[in-house]
Protein backbone atom coordinates (compact mmCIF):
# COMPACT_ATOMS: atom_id res chain seq x y z
CA UNK A 1 0.00 0.00 0.00
CA UNK A 2 3.01 2.22 0.85
CA UNK A 3 4.70 2.36 -2.77
CA UNK A 4 1.12 2.31 -4.54
CA UNK A 5 -0.08 5.55 -2.84
CA UNK A 6 2.44 8.07 -4.57
CA UNK A 7 1.93 6.09 -7.94
CA UNK A 8 -1.62 6.53 -7.48
CA UNK A 9 -1.77 10.52 -6.88
CA UNK A 10 0.85 10.92 -9.88
CA UNK A 11 -1.69 8.94 -12.20
CA UNK A 12 -4.60 11.49 -10.54
CA UNK A 13 -2.81 14.35 -11.16
CA UNK A 14 -1.00 13.95 -14.69
CA UNK A 15 -3.31 10.59 -16.20
CA UNK A 16 -2.75 12.21 -19.79
CA UNK A 17 0.24 10.91 -22.12
CA UNK A 18 0.92 10.54 -25.36
CA UNK A 19 -0.73 6.61 -25.37
CA UNK A 20 -3.20 6.48 -27.76
CA UNK A 21 -5.76 5.31 -24.43
CA UNK A 22 -5.21 8.34 -22.36
CA UNK A 23 -5.74 10.37 -25.47
CA UNK A 24 -9.09 8.33 -25.96
CA UNK A 25 -9.87 8.83 -22.54
CA UNK A 26 -9.42 12.72 -22.56
CA UNK A 27 -11.64 12.79 -26.02
CA UNK A 28 -14.27 11.34 -24.32
CA UNK A 29 -13.73 13.24 -21.26
CA UNK A 30 -13.66 16.50 -23.42
CA UNK A 31 -17.12 15.54 -25.15
CA UNK A 32 -18.51 14.64 -21.99
CA UNK A 33 -18.32 17.90 -20.58
CA UNK A 34 -19.23 19.85 -23.81
CA UNK A 35 -22.43 17.82 -23.00
CA UNK A 36 -23.05 18.84 -19.40
CA UNK A 37 -22.26 22.16 -20.34
CA UNK A 38 -24.74 22.03 -23.04
CA UNK A 39 -27.55 20.44 -21.36
CA UNK A 40 -27.27 23.05 -18.45
CA UNK A 41 -25.80 26.35 -20.57
CA UNK A 42 -29.68 27.59 -21.11
CA UNK A 43 -29.89 27.63 -16.55
CA UNK A 44 -29.47 31.34 -15.78
CA UNK A 45 -27.23 30.33 -12.65
CA UNK A 46 -24.76 28.61 -15.42
CA UNK A 47 -24.52 31.66 -17.56
CA UNK A 48 -24.75 33.93 -14.66
CA UNK A 49 -21.81 32.07 -13.36
CA UNK A 50 -20.01 31.63 -16.93
CA UNK A 51 -20.39 35.65 -17.42
CA UNK A 52 -18.63 36.11 -13.88
CA UNK A 53 -15.84 34.01 -14.44
CA UNK A 54 -15.34 35.49 -18.13
CA UNK A 55 -14.11 38.87 -15.86
CA UNK A 56 -11.98 37.28 -13.64
CA UNK A 57 -9.93 34.99 -16.07
CA UNK A 58 -8.78 34.71 -19.57
CA UNK A 59 -9.89 32.34 -21.86
CA UNK A 60 -6.96 30.22 -21.60
CA UNK A 61 -6.85 30.58 -17.91
CA UNK A 62 -10.25 29.00 -18.05
CA UNK A 63 -9.55 26.34 -20.54
CA UNK A 64 -6.41 25.46 -18.56
CA UNK A 65 -8.11 24.82 -15.55
CA UNK A 66 -11.15 22.93 -17.26
CA UNK A 67 -8.10 20.86 -18.39
CA UNK A 68 -6.79 19.91 -15.49
CA UNK A 69 -10.40 19.12 -13.80
CA UNK A 70 -11.00 16.23 -16.85
CA UNK A 71 -7.16 15.15 -16.32
CA UNK A 72 -7.54 14.92 -12.16
CA UNK A 73 -11.14 12.99 -12.65
CA UNK A 74 -8.73 9.81 -13.00
CA UNK A 75 -9.46 6.73 -14.33
CA UNK A 76 -12.60 5.72 -11.61
CA UNK A 77 -14.31 8.73 -11.35
CA UNK A 78 -14.15 9.27 -14.72
CA UNK A 79 -15.99 6.26 -15.90
CA UNK A 80 -19.01 6.67 -13.53
CA UNK A 81 -22.18 8.26 -15.01
CA UNK A 82 -22.14 11.43 -16.15
CA UNK A 83 -24.89 12.54 -13.65
CA UNK A 84 -22.77 11.15 -10.93
CA UNK A 85 -19.06 13.15 -11.46
CA UNK A 86 -19.99 16.40 -9.94
CA UNK A 87 -20.91 14.56 -6.53
CA UNK A 88 -17.93 12.61 -6.94
CA UNK A 89 -16.24 15.70 -7.15
CA UNK A 90 -18.13 17.55 -4.63
CA UNK A 91 -16.86 14.31 -1.96
CA UNK A 92 -13.05 14.83 -3.86
CA UNK A 93 -13.29 11.01 -4.52
CA UNK A 94 -10.76 11.86 -7.73
CA UNK A 95 -8.39 13.44 -4.74
CA UNK A 96 -8.11 10.77 -1.74
CA UNK A 97 -5.04 12.64 -0.56
CA UNK A 98 -7.48 14.19 2.20
CA UNK A 99 -9.27 11.44 3.40
CA UNK A 100 -5.72 9.44 3.95
CA UNK A 101 -4.91 12.41 6.00
CA UNK A 102 -8.02 12.30 8.18
CA UNK A 103 -7.68 8.40 8.11
CA UNK A 104 -4.04 7.78 8.89
CA UNK A 105 -4.37 9.47 12.77
CA UNK A 106 -7.11 7.18 13.04
CA UNK A 107 -4.72 3.81 12.39
CA UNK A 108 -2.63 4.99 15.10
CA UNK A 109 -5.06 5.37 17.81
CA UNK A 110 -6.73 2.80 16.99
CA UNK A 111 -3.42 -0.08 17.02
CA UNK A 112 -1.71 1.73 19.85
CA UNK A 113 -5.13 1.27 21.95
CA UNK A 114 -5.06 -2.46 20.51
CA UNK A 115 -1.57 -2.90 21.64
CA UNK A 116 -2.01 -1.66 25.20
CA UNK A 117 -5.18 -3.68 25.37
CA UNK A 118 -4.01 -6.68 23.30
CA UNK A 119 -7.25 -6.69 21.86
CA UNK A 120 -8.18 -9.77 19.68
CA UNK A 121 -6.97 -9.31 15.87
CA UNK A 122 -10.63 -9.54 14.07
CA UNK A 123 -11.70 -6.75 16.18
CA UNK A 124 -8.47 -4.58 15.48
CA UNK A 125 -9.00 -4.72 12.06
CA UNK A 126 -12.88 -4.27 12.03
CA UNK A 127 -12.08 -1.08 13.89
CA UNK A 128 -9.82 0.21 11.16
CA UNK A 129 -12.24 -0.63 8.78
CA UNK A 130 -15.08 1.15 10.42
CA UNK A 131 -12.58 4.08 10.86
CA UNK A 132 -11.85 3.41 7.07
CA UNK A 133 -15.03 4.29 5.63
CA UNK A 134 -15.72 6.97 8.29
CA UNK A 135 -12.87 9.01 6.66
CA UNK A 136 -14.13 8.82 3.54
CA UNK A 137 -17.61 9.93 4.16
CA UNK A 138 -17.08 12.80 6.38
CA UNK A 139 -14.23 13.84 4.91
CA UNK A 140 -16.74 13.99 1.28
CA UNK A 141 -19.36 15.91 4.07
CA UNK A 142 -16.73 18.29 5.02
CA UNK A 143 -15.55 19.07 1.20
CA UNK A 144 -19.23 19.41 0.31
CA UNK A 145 -19.85 21.95 3.29
CA UNK A 146 -16.48 23.92 2.70
CA UNK A 147 -17.61 24.37 -0.95
CA UNK A 148 -21.12 25.83 -0.03
CA UNK A 149 -19.78 27.81 1.94
CA UNK A 150 -16.66 29.07 -0.22
CA UNK A 151 -18.46 29.15 -3.51
CA UNK A 152 -18.21 33.18 -3.52
CA UNK A 153 -14.27 32.62 -3.31
CA UNK A 154 -13.74 29.68 -5.03
CA UNK A 155 -14.86 31.08 -7.91
CA UNK A 156 -11.60 33.77 -7.62
CA UNK A 157 -9.33 31.36 -7.19
CA UNK A 158 -8.10 29.62 -10.83
CA UNK A 159 -7.46 26.08 -9.10
CA UNK A 160 -10.84 25.99 -7.75
CA UNK A 161 -13.24 27.65 -10.44
CA UNK A 162 -13.99 24.11 -11.76
CA UNK A 163 -15.59 22.88 -8.13
CA UNK A 164 -19.03 21.65 -8.88
CA UNK A 165 -20.71 24.41 -6.90
CA UNK A 166 -18.76 27.53 -8.06
CA UNK A 167 -18.47 26.33 -11.82
CA UNK A 168 -22.56 25.89 -11.09
CA UNK A 169 -22.74 22.23 -12.22
CA UNK A 170 -24.29 21.40 -8.70
CA UNK A 171 -26.96 24.00 -7.12
CA UNK A 172 -27.08 24.67 -3.85
CA UNK A 173 -30.26 22.95 -3.34
CA UNK A 174 -28.76 19.42 -4.99
CA UNK A 175 -25.79 20.30 -2.60
CA UNK A 176 -27.22 20.97 1.06
CA UNK A 177 -29.09 17.39 -0.20
CA UNK A 178 -26.14 15.23 -0.57
CA UNK A 179 -24.94 16.85 2.20
CA UNK A 180 -27.66 15.78 4.42
CA UNK A 181 -27.28 12.26 2.39
CA UNK A 182 -23.50 11.95 3.86
CA UNK A 183 -23.83 13.06 7.05
CA UNK A 184 -26.94 10.41 8.20
CA UNK A 185 -24.73 8.30 6.29
CA UNK A 186 -20.90 9.31 8.90
CA UNK A 187 -23.93 9.37 11.52
CA UNK A 188 -24.35 5.56 11.10
CA UNK A 189 -20.90 4.67 10.66
CA UNK A 190 -20.45 6.69 14.22
CA UNK A 191 -23.27 3.86 15.36
CA UNK A 192 -20.91 1.29 15.03
CA UNK A 193 -18.61 2.55 17.63
CA UNK A 194 -19.03 2.38 21.76
CA UNK A 195 -22.15 4.43 22.41
CA UNK A 196 -19.70 5.57 25.34
CA UNK A 197 -17.06 7.96 22.38
CA UNK A 198 -20.65 8.63 20.97
CA UNK A 199 -20.58 12.11 21.74
CA UNK A 200 -16.46 12.18 21.63
CA UNK A 201 -17.41 11.44 17.79
CA UNK A 202 -20.90 13.76 17.08
CA UNK A 203 -18.41 16.46 18.22
CA UNK A 204 -16.30 16.71 15.70
CA UNK A 205 -19.39 18.01 13.80
CA UNK A 206 -18.77 21.35 14.94
CA UNK A 207 -15.27 21.85 13.39
CA UNK A 208 -16.28 20.39 10.70
CA UNK A 209 -19.14 22.90 9.54
CA UNK A 210 -17.34 25.48 10.74
CA UNK A 211 -13.92 25.40 9.42
CA UNK A 212 -14.76 27.21 6.17
CA UNK A 213 -15.99 30.22 7.63
CA UNK A 214 -12.40 30.79 9.44
CA UNK A 215 -10.79 31.95 6.44
CA UNK A 216 -12.61 35.12 6.26
CA UNK A 217 -11.53 36.30 9.33
CA UNK A 218 -8.18 34.78 11.08
CA UNK A 219 -5.23 33.96 9.50
CA UNK A 220 -4.93 30.40 11.37
CA UNK A 221 -7.86 28.54 9.80
CA UNK A 222 -5.68 25.49 9.68
CA UNK A 223 -5.45 25.21 13.14
CA UNK A 224 -9.72 24.32 12.99
CA UNK A 225 -8.78 22.18 10.16
CA UNK A 226 -5.97 20.54 12.10
CA UNK A 227 -8.64 20.12 15.10
CA UNK A 228 -10.82 18.51 12.40
CA UNK A 229 -8.40 15.84 10.95
CA UNK A 230 -7.18 14.96 13.77
CA UNK A 231 -10.21 14.12 15.43
CA UNK A 232 -9.55 10.10 15.03
CA UNK A 233 -6.46 10.14 17.25
CA UNK A 234 -8.44 10.80 19.95
CA UNK A 235 -11.47 8.89 19.21
CA UNK A 236 -9.71 5.64 18.37
CA UNK A 237 -9.12 5.24 22.26
CA UNK A 238 -12.26 4.73 23.66
CA UNK A 239 -13.14 3.06 20.48
CA UNK A 240 -10.67 0.67 21.44
CA UNK A 241 -12.21 0.31 24.96
CA UNK A 242 -9.36 2.71 26.64
CA UNK A 243 -9.87 5.93 27.81
CA UNK A 244 -5.87 6.90 28.57
CA UNK A 245 -6.25 10.93 28.73
CA UNK A 246 -2.49 11.01 28.72
CA UNK A 247 -1.66 9.19 25.34
CA UNK A 248 -4.93 10.78 23.80
CA UNK A 249 -3.94 14.25 24.06
CA UNK A 250 -0.13 13.46 23.34
CA UNK A 251 -0.78 11.93 20.65
CA UNK A 252 -3.83 14.62 19.50
CA UNK A 253 -1.01 17.22 20.20
CA UNK A 254 1.37 15.64 18.37
CA UNK A 255 -0.62 15.43 14.81
CA UNK A 256 -2.00 18.74 15.43
CA UNK A 257 1.50 20.37 14.71
CA UNK A 258 1.85 18.24 11.83
CA UNK A 259 -0.95 18.99 10.13
CA UNK A 260 -0.65 22.58 11.02
CA UNK A 261 2.76 21.81 8.83
CA UNK A 262 1.03 20.18 5.73
CA UNK A 263 -1.66 22.36 5.46
CA UNK A 264 0.09 25.30 5.43
CA UNK A 265 2.62 23.72 3.00
CA UNK A 266 -0.81 23.12 0.89
CA UNK A 267 -2.15 26.59 1.41
CA UNK A 268 0.68 27.93 0.03
CA UNK A 269 -0.25 26.98 -3.69
CA UNK A 270 -3.15 30.13 -3.57
CA UNK A 271 -1.39 32.87 -1.73
CA UNK A 272 -1.09 34.91 -5.04
CA UNK A 273 -4.91 34.10 -5.01
CA UNK A 274 -5.77 34.02 -1.73
CA UNK A 275 -4.88 37.99 -1.50
CA UNK A 276 -7.14 39.24 -4.15
CA UNK A 277 -9.96 36.99 -2.77
CA UNK A 278 -9.43 38.18 0.59
CA UNK A 279 -8.76 34.88 2.13
CA UNK A 280 -7.02 34.26 5.26
CA UNK A 281 -4.00 31.70 5.83
CA UNK A 282 -1.29 30.29 8.07
CA UNK A 283 0.94 30.83 4.62
CA UNK A 284 -0.05 34.28 4.10
CA UNK A 285 0.73 35.30 8.11
CA UNK A 286 4.14 33.28 7.94
CA UNK A 287 5.18 34.06 5.09
CA UNK A 288 8.98 33.99 4.54
CA UNK A 289 9.33 32.49 8.13
CA UNK A 290 7.38 29.55 7.63
CA UNK A 291 9.96 27.35 7.00
CA UNK A 292 11.81 28.13 10.56
CA UNK A 293 7.77 27.69 12.28
CA UNK A 294 7.57 24.64 10.38
CA UNK A 295 10.86 23.49 12.09
CA UNK A 296 9.60 24.28 15.95
CA UNK A 297 6.39 22.86 15.25
CA UNK A 298 8.42 19.46 13.87
CA UNK A 299 10.19 19.63 17.15
CA UNK A 300 6.91 19.66 18.95
CA UNK A 301 5.02 17.04 17.14
CA UNK A 302 7.87 14.73 17.48
CA UNK A 303 8.36 15.28 21.16
CA UNK A 304 4.29 14.83 21.39
CA UNK A 305 5.01 11.37 19.59
CA UNK A 306 7.41 10.68 21.40
CA UNK A 307 5.68 11.16 24.93
CA UNK A 308 2.92 9.36 23.38
CA UNK A 309 4.61 6.27 23.16
CA UNK A 310 6.07 6.48 26.11
CA UNK A 311 2.81 6.78 27.94
CA UNK A 312 1.58 3.90 26.07
CA UNK A 313 4.43 1.64 27.20
CA UNK A 314 5.71 1.43 23.15
CA UNK A 315 8.72 3.65 23.02
CA UNK A 316 11.00 0.55 22.66
CA UNK A 317 9.00 -1.42 20.88
CA UNK A 318 10.80 -2.20 17.45
CA UNK A 319 7.99 -1.16 15.33
CA UNK A 320 7.79 2.60 16.85
CA UNK A 321 11.23 2.93 16.86
CA UNK A 322 12.08 2.17 13.19
CA UNK A 323 8.61 3.51 12.06
CA UNK A 324 9.20 6.98 13.99
CA UNK A 325 12.77 7.71 12.91
CA UNK A 326 11.89 7.13 8.85
CA UNK A 327 8.59 9.14 9.89
CA UNK A 328 10.90 12.27 11.41
CA UNK A 329 13.43 11.41 8.70
CA UNK A 330 10.90 12.18 6.24
CA UNK A 331 8.82 15.58 7.82
CA UNK A 332 12.18 17.08 8.21
CA UNK A 333 13.72 16.73 4.76
CA UNK A 334 10.24 17.52 3.46
CA UNK A 335 10.50 21.18 5.54
CA UNK A 336 14.21 21.10 3.96
CA UNK A 337 13.43 20.57 0.70
CA UNK A 338 9.98 21.75 -0.41
CA UNK A 339 9.67 25.37 -2.59
CA UNK A 340 7.02 27.22 -1.46
CA UNK A 341 6.51 29.86 -4.21
CA UNK A 342 6.32 26.73 -6.48
CA UNK A 343 2.36 25.36 -6.34
CA UNK A 344 3.77 21.82 -8.26
CA UNK A 345 6.46 21.27 -5.31
CA UNK A 346 4.01 22.56 -2.83
CA UNK A 347 1.51 19.78 -3.74
CA UNK A 348 4.33 17.52 -4.19
CA UNK A 349 5.66 17.23 -0.75
CA UNK A 350 1.81 17.39 0.69
CA UNK A 351 0.74 14.84 -0.74
CA UNK A 352 3.53 13.01 0.49
CA UNK A 353 2.55 13.09 3.95
CA UNK A 354 0.47 9.81 3.58
CA UNK A 355 2.93 7.39 2.60
CA UNK A 356 4.99 9.58 5.92
CA UNK A 357 2.22 8.21 8.04
CA UNK A 358 1.32 4.91 6.79
CA UNK A 359 4.97 4.07 7.33
CA UNK A 360 4.49 4.77 10.92
CA UNK A 361 1.13 3.02 10.74
CA UNK A 362 2.94 -0.21 9.51
CA UNK A 363 5.47 -0.06 12.69
CA UNK A 364 2.74 0.08 14.86
CA UNK A 365 0.70 -2.68 13.36
CA UNK A 366 4.14 -4.41 13.47
CA UNK A 367 4.75 -4.20 17.17
CA UNK A 368 0.87 -5.21 17.18
CA UNK A 369 1.39 -8.56 15.46
CA UNK A 370 4.53 -9.06 17.38
CA UNK A 371 2.20 -8.85 20.77
CA UNK A 372 -0.69 -10.69 18.74
CA UNK A 373 2.22 -13.88 18.34
CA UNK A 374 3.13 -13.39 22.20
CA UNK A 375 6.85 -12.07 20.67
CA UNK A 376 6.42 -8.85 22.65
Amino acid sequence: MIRFIPLLHRQIRFPITNSSSHNTLFKRLIQSSSKQLTTVQSTPQVQSQSAILAERFTPEERALASKQRLQGLGPLVSRLPESWIPYAELSRLEKPVGTWLLYVPCTWSIIIAATQTGAPFVSTMSMLAIFGTGALIMRGFGCTINDLLDKNYDDKVLRTIERPIASGRVTRKQAVAYAGGQLALGLGVILMIPLDCFVLGAASLLPVCTYPLFKRFTYYPQAVLSLTFNWGALLGFPAMGLWDINTMCALFASTFCWTMIYDTIYAHQDKKFDINAGVKSTALKWGTHSKKIFSGLSLAQLSLLGYAGYSAGILLNPGFLIGSGIFSYRLIKMIKDVNLDDPRDCWKHFTSNINSGLIFSAGLLFDYILMCLGLL
